[in-house]
């Protein structure tokens, strides 16, 4: 829902680039982590730019892969030394309620919005970028190409003073859980505040993705499970937890999603037929 490529003090002592997150990992995947130069504006032509954007796009993936390795080998190692403990979502909910257990959602706003977790403290790690300047332009456009489009998935960037909105909020000795929509985000959040100091940390497994409907007390517009969810993908219904809900409600529910997608396919083809239409009037008017 992000591998830290990069050593974990250079995200505690964060420099002036940005560090992106892309909707590539369709929000489960860290590995779309990256430090980012500042963009120069250069001259290119057509040709020029697909190869490079191909190339990069290449890169890119080799890049993702490997850091998601090297996270998930420091995730393993700080649950195996006992540095980070593990909960489920329901033991994170019997915490919270019975034993007022402070929870820390790391979300980004765009799920934070959708629903939350009764009295939990919500400090993104990443959140939405809403700059627009010759830096973000083309992180944003490589996003949505990349599976924006499909996953509504924004661009993220890492929030620099992460680590100093959680210290004003909770000691380094609190009994602190935290959690974010699929798990992997909150690892990172863990990995952070176990270098910073935080000593008694608590993990929740999957995430709020994995919680059922009694696990937590929700509030919000939407169930916790579609927080996560967006774009083309939720609108046509084809996201694992609308199809898991789909199984539950019936035909109903698969209904409005069938009448979407057959929605989607009329206008295309009037679109088409339109874009015929006037370019037989175009060529009419040429001929004349």
């Amino acid at each position: 829902m992000e591998a830290l490529s990069l050593p974990i003090n250079s995200l505690i002592n964060p420099t002036p680039n940005h560090i992106s997150l892309s909707a590539t990992s369709n929000y489960a995947s860290l590995s779309s982590l990256q430090l980012n130069p500042s963009f120069t504006a250069r001259p290119l032509t057509l040709r020029k730019s697909v190869v490079r954007v191909k190339t990069e796009s290449e890169d890119y993936e080799l890049k993702q892969m490997r850091d998601m390795a090297a996270a998930r080998k420091r995730w393993e190692a700080l649950i195996r030394d006992g540095k980070v403990k593990v909960l489920t979502p329901r033991e994170a909910g019997y915490a919270v309620q019975l034993s007022n257990k402070p929870l820390l959602d790391v979300r980004p706003s765009n799920e934070r919005k959708k629903a939350w977790v009764r009295a939990s403290t919500w400090i993104p790690i990443f959140d939405v970028d809403n700059k627009l300047d010759f830096g973000t332009i083309p992180r944003k456009v490589t996003n949505f190409v990349m599976g924006g489009w499909w996953s509504g998935m924004p661009t993220l960037s890492y929030d620099s003073q992460f680590l100093a909105k959680v210290e004003e909020k909770f000691p380094k000795d609190s009994e602190l859980i935290v959690a974010c929509q699929k798990g992997l985000r909150s690892l990172a959040a863990c990995e952070l505040l176990c270098n910073a100091g935080y000593t008694n940390l608590f993990w929740v497994q999957g995430g709020f993705e994995a919680a059922e409907e009694e696990d937590l007390i929700v509030e919000g517009p939407v169930p916790l499970k579609f927080a996560g969810i967006g774009g083309v993908s939720e609108f046509l219904g084809w996201t694992d937890q609308q199809r898991a809900a789909a199984a539950k409600e019936g035909w109903g529910y698969r209904l409005v999603f069938s009448a979407r997608l057959i929605g989607v396919f009329l206008v295309a083809d009037a679109l088409y037929i339109g874009a015929q239409q006037i370019g037989r009037y175009l060529q009419d008017i040429k001929t004349h």
